[in-house]
């Protein structure tokens, strides 16, 4: 069985300041693939789930950790309500980069990784916020999806965004912008670009997606970049049919 790790961002969750109907739908798709696939769910939007309930200012490090503390459990009963009526069993996980930084508290995680999995857990992860310092922190969850992936043995990340695909420029920008089916190779000046993410709450942007999709084609690991809004491109590629994303391809196996 294929081990599959999901990354949806806070821009796919949230609409207008609230919970997207998108979340049904991912998690539907996630519940029907978890018959025949390992599934693991890094997941934003717990700072986005507490601001709801109180409006701080994110940008001290102090006010994010509140919010995630307050959003966290928020976000993880939306999760667990859904997930239940697919009778479907989840499990929240909470990470800080401190855990992918020792041999040993890798392999524990992992661990604990695999029994919730053969016991068909589908693991929602994030970055734990709340207790992180600024010295520890991912700094965005496309680059914790990559190490999950990685660290975990998956064989591909899926990452679930308000972003299309990689394009040959901005496509916000320069409307003759091309969507690249294929990525074989990334390359420096790609990731040398300003982030530039289209929610308040993200943190993240094009770049940080490539610099995940770089650490994993290192590893030879694919990563597949696909809207959040187009669940049947998931299917698509999955079933090896027609890219409406972007295939990231390392150019040699694992």
């Amino acid at each position: 069985m294929k081990r599959l790790v999901f990354k949806v961002g806070t821009a796919t969750l949230y609409e207008n300041g609230k919970l997207s109907k998108r979340i049904d739908n991912i998690v539907k798709l996630l519940s029907e693939l978890n018959k025949d696939y390992e599934i693991i769910l890094v997941s934003s939007g717990a700072v986005g789930a507490g601001y709801t309930k109180c409006p701080l200012d994110k940008s001290k490090l102090e006010n994010k950790q509140a919010l995630a503390a307050i959003g966290q459990p928020l976000l993880m009963k939306e999760y667990k309500k859904r997930f239940h009526n697919f009778d479907t069993t989840v499990a929240q996980v909470l990470l800080t980069a401190a855990d992918l930084d020792s041999r040993k508290r890798t392999q524990y995680a992992k661990k604990m990784i695999n029994v919730l999995l053969d016991n068909n857990v589908i693991p929602i992860i994030n970055e734990n916020d709340s207790v992180s310092v600024e010295e520890i922190l991912f700094g965005d969850n496309d680059q914790l999806s990559a190490y999950v992936t990685y660290y975990f043995g998956a064989d591909m990340l899926i990452m679930l965004s308000d972003i299309d695909a990689f394009y040959t420029d901005n496509p916000k920008i320069n409307k003759n912008a091309k969507p690249i089916k294929i990525v074989k190779e990334i390359k420096d000046e790609w990731i040398k670009q300003e982030c530039d993410p289209n929610d308040r709450f993200a943190t993240g942007g094009i770049v940080t997606k490539l610099k995940a999709a770089k650490f994993l084609m290192e590893r030879g690991i694919p990563m597949y970049l696909t809207n959040g809004k187009n669940l049947d491109s998931v299917k698509e590629i999955l079933n090896n049919n027609q890219i409406n994303g972007t295939l990231f391809l390392p150019k040699e196996g694992r």
